[in-house]
């Protein structure tokens, strides 16, 4: 089933697991630190700049935000974690509100873990993989800001990425740049091939 990305528009928030959309769509799940780019990706991915708001401040998105793809599926990006100018208190109840959605029994066709490819992944990043590996979840590992390296820089980076990580070897890892576009079209064919392939 062909998925038109371009035909994306913001459906909703929800600030606690009672709120989220009814389950008649598949859901992929963007989940990864707060200034990683999940906002600038569903906006490259969606072509429409001004859909997702892409804050300057980490740690702005404090509940999960909805999109509709095509009306034949949910974009739901979380809360980040690694905020640092936010209360203990808020903190807490963002890290929980991620927690809880990987544990209410809410039906997750695919998660989008996104990293940023400058970095090196934080103890959060190695956790959250971690779980994803033991939670039987489908998840695509991508790797955002890629730009900044050259082809063959990148190609170096990712394979020491994948032995810092330790990827399973049938992982799916893409290298994506919101700016330039690149990547971005590889990403899109999987998640249709995924879904409804």
């Amino acid at each position: 089933m062909a998925v038109n990305f371009r035909n994306t528009v913001f459906y909703g928030i929800a600030s606690d697991i009672k709120a989220c959309p009814p389950q008649d769509m598949p859901e992929i799940v963007f989940s990864g630190k707060s200034n990683v780019g999940k906002s600038s990706l569903v906006n490259a991915l969606s072509d429409n700049r001004k859909l997702a708001r892409v804050s300057q401040t980490p740690g702005k998105t404090q509940a999960v935000v909805y999109f509709n793809v095509d009306r034949k599926l949910y974009i739901a990006d979380l809360p980040g974690y690694g905020y640092a100018k936010t209360s203990k208190e808020k903190k807490e109840k963002f890290s929980k509100l991620a927690e809880d959605y990987f544990t209410c029994g809410r039906k997750i066709d695919l998660v989008l873990h996104l990293m940023d490819i400058r970095h090196n992944p934080s103890a959060e990043d190695v956790g959250m993989l971690e779980f994803l590996n033991n939670s039987g979840l489908n998840y695509f590992v991508v790797f955002t800001k890629c730009d900044k390296f050259s082809r063959q820089q990148l190609m170096k980076r990712l394979n020491e990425l994948s032995k810092e990580l330790n990827f399973s070897d049938d992982a799916v890892v893409f290298a994506v740049s919101s700016e330039k576009k690149t990547g971005l079209d590889d990403l899109r064919n999987a998640i249709e091939e995924h879904l409804f392939g």
